[in-house]
Parts: C-alpha cells; structure tokens; sequence
C-alpha cells in the first residue's frame, strides 16, 4: 500500500513521488463564459505558441518537432494522419506494394506549389532522392531503407527499397514524405530555398524572425480548400509563464506543449480551457545492460521495475496525464500486445529479487535526465531508494542531453537515462527501431532472440507475421528488463475559447482545419 504523507509538492518529489492532488484532463474542460474575450481583436488570425523555434525550414534537413510544426503547415506529405488517427492520402491518393520491395504510390492530379510549378510525379521522385542523397546530410532516418524513386507515369511514382518495408506508406505521413518543388530548388539553391520556403501546403509562407515567430497566410488555391483562418503566427515563448500571461491577455491563442504544472495553474479563466490529445510520445530509463555489475543483471532489473509505482509517479508528477505502458510502445501504435501486463508495484518481490542477484542492501548507480525532467527523475530516485537502490540524479540542459543521446557513445548518459520517443508512423516498429537491436544507435542491450524478432517485423509485409514478432518481442523485454518501464504522456494545450481545432495523436500543429469564432 502507498504511503500517504502531507508534505509539498517539492518534497513530495524528492521523497519519491507520492500522490498529491492535480488535475485530471480527460477531455476538454468548459470554459468559463465571463467576460468579453480580448483575442476577438486579433481578427482572422491564429497565434500560436512553441517552446523552441524552428531549426531549418528545410523540411530534409530537420528532424525535430518545432521545425515539423511549421512545415507541417506549408508542405504537404504524400500520405497523411487525420484528426482521427486514420492514415489518409496527401499528395497521394492511393498507393499499394507491388512487390516485396516496391510500393506504389499514385498522385492527385492539379496539385500545384506556391510558385505554380507542378506537384507531379517528377517532383515526388526528386524530393524522395534528396532526403536520401548523402549530399543532403539529412537527420531523418525513416526511409534508410529506400535506393531508389521512380517516376511511372505523370501521377504515379515506384519507391524501391532495399528490402521489404511494410510500414513505408507510415513513414511518409509525416517528416520522411514531404515534398518540394525541384524546379525552384535547382535555380534558387538549397539556402535561398530554406530562407524561403515553397510548398504546396495550405500555408505559404511570409517571414521568419528568428527566436521570435514564423508568419503563414492562407493558399487560396490549396488543393484541399481554402483554410479557414488567413494567416498563422507561431511565436518563440520558451517560458510557460510568459506563455499563459500572454493567452489570459488575448495576445496568442494556444499554448502548445502545456507542461501538467502549467495546467493546473491556469485552470480555468474566464475564455480559456485547457485541451489534452492522447499523446504517442512514451517514456523509459534506457539502462546500460552491457556494461556489468548490478545492471547486467535481469533480477536487478526486474527489481527496478518493480519498485516504480507508476501510476503514482503519472498522478503526482503528470498530474494525471498520461497511461502506463507495459513496455516501450504506446497503446495505439499497430502491434500493441494488450496481453502483455505491467510490472506490478512489489516492494517485497522487488527486494527479494536483489537480494538472489546478491545486493541485498542494494547499491548506488546514476540516473541522467534532462533539466526538462527533472522532476520526474528525482521522483523515480526517490522510489528506488524504497528498495535501497541509490539512484543519483544528474541534470544536464536539454541541448546537451540530447547532443549525448544521439552521439555514438552509448555510455555517455551514463548507466541509467530518462527519456522519451514518439513512434509518429503509429506503429511499433518505430518505438523499437533505435534501441532494441544491439547494433543501433541508442541499444544497450545484446539479445540475439530480440534481433531476430526485430528483422522480423521489419522485413515482412505481412501483417499477422508482423503482429506475432512484436508480441513476442514485448513478452520477452518484461522478462529481461532492460528498461524501466514507465508510460506514455498525453498531450496538453491551452486555448482560448475563439478556437475550433483538432490534432492528432501525434500532436502536431497543423492548422488546415482550424478556425476561429
């Protein structure tokens, strides 16, 4: 039973995560109607606010969230999620595999860029061989399987990969599908064309003040209908203080990526609401199993697991919002096993197991977090040291943290890190993809048995055969451990109540469908 104690929330957290009282945001919360609401002002236009500004608007050469948020906006993928979470067509409108190692993809007709240069099966082919091309040096790995784009016809394009690919039409739903005009890349050049972006989104593109905000008008000539708001500003606000304040004056109109501390505090003001998305972005300590002593052990890791009490950390942490998960992949994705169950919170079971792997008084180890995390890491320090496991705790600033992520030393967040990873294709093999095969970037474990399964299910279209690796491959990660299994966090937004949209479970800011009252 979980101890009950009265103290803070920061103390709550260094003592190991307890349960206090939070919100919970199970859908969307009314807003209160008092009042006049000052963003009414602004007019047709939607404001809206990221922590981070964008890193490129050179949709090859980005791989990260901010960067997409944008793009999202003025280029357009050649398969796409819809608010439901169905896989739809974009600049595709059907496709199918031909062959084991060809899928076709067959294009809307009329589809034109900003510029009026065609969007036609030339131009899918080019923006396909760009995002591969070594030249590009691009950080998107979804289609690292893909040799070659070939063009059939004026609307139909093969993409040949190397070897089978099952989830292809997936992975171009988002950063690995977009495509340029190859005409204007050609005679402006790869800067010019960054520094000015042109897509055939329902967004074009107008000015960019860096570290301020990134400024879209509506395409009255977008293939999918005229959007319903004229122009978007996305503002840089890397304070969530700042960021509320300027919702409850009426300066922006939805704050994204709302932390669950930042939720409670705005509650419910006269106008606003706070909007939460079943978010895919899933968290877990990746532990280095490779290195001995007590973490190469399965009963310590097993141990480990069992010490978290994790819908305790999601209440008191999260405030609620989030699901635990089993393993690494959210409930959504395909391959999703509903059999395989949660470690169960045993204390008992957890100490009896350290001490047959010979650490009956525990032992002392380090848990790496960014400064983002923090308190998350410090609550789950706080729950191992039940068992007599001394996890300290290390902050780094989130550039750093992910700079050592993604490096090609696995050792360099040292023996336990917190982190987190959004398998956006919605299907498990993009949650498994980096870290399970001990010869990818971010493995730290060696199972021979976890290889096979994972060439399974990335090299067969079919899907019972795809279905049956992955859940064999969860059952076998709850009986090794190699992680500490946490859950997958919602999405929070805050909106004033002028506001009519919808995102995905991806939780990405396209604002095609958006409108305002």
């Amino acid at each position: 039973m979980t101890e009950r104690i009265t103290m803070g929330r920061r103390e709550l957290l260094r003592f190991g995560g307890l349960a206090v009282a939070g919100i919970s945001v199970p859908g969307l919360l009314t807003a209160c109607k008092a009042g006049s609401n000052p963003a009414s002002k602004a007019g047709n236009v939607l404001r809206v606010t990221q922590p981070a500004d964008a890193t490129t608007l050179d949709p090859h050469k980005q791989g990260d969230l901010p960067s997409m948020n944008v793009l999202i906006n003025i280029f357009d993928t050649l398969t796409v999620r819809d608010v439901n979470d169905r896989l739809v067509g974009g600049i595709a409108e059907s496709w199918e595999s031909v062959s084991p190692t060809t899928w076709r993809f067959h294009l809307r007709s009329g589809v034109t860029f900003h510029n009026g240069e065609p969007c036609d099966a030339a131009a899918v082919a080019y923006s396909l061989q760009r995002l591969i091309d070594p030249a590009t040096k691009s950080p998107i790995v979804e289609l690292r399987f893909v040799t070659k784009a070939k063009v059939v016809d004026a609307r139909t394009v093969d993409v040949i990969t190397s070897q089978p690919d099952p989830i292809l039409p997936q992975k171009v739903s988002l950063f690995g599908g977009v495509i340029v005009p190859p005409k204007y890349i050609k005679e402006k050049g790869d800067a010019a064309f960054a520094a000015n972006p042109v897509g055939t989104g329902p967004y074009v593109f107008q000015s960019w003040q860096r570290d301020n905000q990134i400024v879209l008008k509506a395409n009255p000539k977008y293939w999918g209908g005229k959007p319903g708001v004229e122009q978007v500003t996305f503002k840089v606000m890397p304070d969530a203080a700042s960021s509320l304040a300027a919702l409850q004056s009426g300066g922006v109109d939805i704050v994204s990526q709302l932390s669950p501390d930042a939720a409670q505090q705005l509650g419910n003001g006269p106008g606003l609401k706070v909007v939460t998305a079943p978010g895919i972005r899933t968290f877990f300590v990746s532990i280095d199993t490779l290195s001995g002593g007590p973490l190469g052990k399965k009963e310590v890791r097993q141990a480990l697991n069992m010490a978290l009490d994790v819908p305790t950390l999601i209440k008191s942490v999260l405030n609620g919002a989030g699901q635990q998960t089993p393993t690494l992949i959210p409930h959504q994705s395909f391959g999703y096993d509903p059999s395989v169950q949660a470690f169960p919170y045993d204390l008992a079971k957890a100490k009896n197991l350290l001490a047959q792997a010979g650490y009956p008084n525990g032992f002392t180890t380090k848990l790496t977090a960014s400064a983002v995390d923090k308190d998350m890491a410090q609550a789950i320090s706080g729950q191992l040291a039940k068992i007599g496991v001394t996890a300290s705790v290390s902050i780094m600033d989130a550039a750093t943290f992910k700079q050592r992520l993604v490096s090609s030393n696995k050792q360099a967040l040292g023996p336990m890190y917190f982190t987190g990873n959004t398998g956006w294709t919605m299907d498990a093999e993009s949650n498994l993809q980096s870290f399970i095969r001990h010869d990818r970037r971010q493995s730290r474990w060696n199972n021979p048995q976890a290889d096979k399964l994972i060439d399974t299910e990335e090299g067969s279209v079919d899907s019972a055969t795809r279905k049956q690796a992955f859940a064999k491959l969860q059952q076998l990660l709850v009986d090794e451990a190699p992680f500490l299994f946490l859950y997958q966090a919602r999405s929070l937004f805050a909106v004033n109540d002028r506001v009519q949209w919808k995102t995905n479970s991806n939780g990405t800011l396209a604002m095609a469908s958006a409108k305002l009252t």
